[in-house]
């Protein structure tokens, strides 16, 4: 079996990333049109997960500002004039293919916007998830009463963390 490969997502990839996310993400439901906005806005920072059988995960992240949450399954409309992060709105890989891959697609991430001058990564961590974003650099930032309540559709436990690209 062929080891699987991040590669730039593609629009004929939408079918399988939204198969992806209604499998890893049954409690957070976003419409294919969404996703699809996303890869529309910043394709250099959407990827999938494939080998030679199939895409069996992807990560899409985009422009945007720290401690700004994007609600889930809402459009986006337009990215900031001066956006201060890469905001990691997903990774998501099935199961079988877990183990490395998401540090990859990190460091995917930190080699597109080392030219752009955005030094920040961020994201939102959801359920059980936190300890890999810690192992993957990222830190827990501490949620003020506006910052909850965003977080507060991202289900209980989410918590939102920033990682700086300096030291990579």
């Amino acid at each position: 079996m062929s080891k699987p490969h991040w590669r730039p997502a593609r629009t004929s990839d939408l079918a399988a990333i939204s198969a992806i996310a209604a499998r890893i993400h049954p409690a957070l439901p976003e419409r294919a049109e969404v996703l699809a906005e996303k890869m529309r806005f910043c394709p250099e920072g959407c990827g999938v997960l494939d080998t030679p059988q199939d895409i069996v995960g992807y990560g899409l992240a985009h422009p945007w500002m720290q401690r700004q949450i994007p609600p889930l399954d809402t459009f986006l409309h337009e990215l900031p004039d001066r956006a201060d992060c890469l905001y990691v709105h997903d990774v998501a890989v099935l199961p079988d293919f877990r183990g490395g891959v998401t540090r990859a697609y990190m460091a995917w991430l930190a080699d597109m916007v080392s030219a752009s001058g955005i030094a920040t990564l961020a994201l939102v961590s959801v359920y059980t998830t936190r300890p890999l974003w810690e192992r993957l650099g990222f830190r827990a930032v501490t949620a003020d009463a506006a910052l909850r309540a965003k977080l507060a559709s991202y289900g209980e436990g989410a918590t939102y963390m920033l990682r700086g690209l300096a030291a990579t």
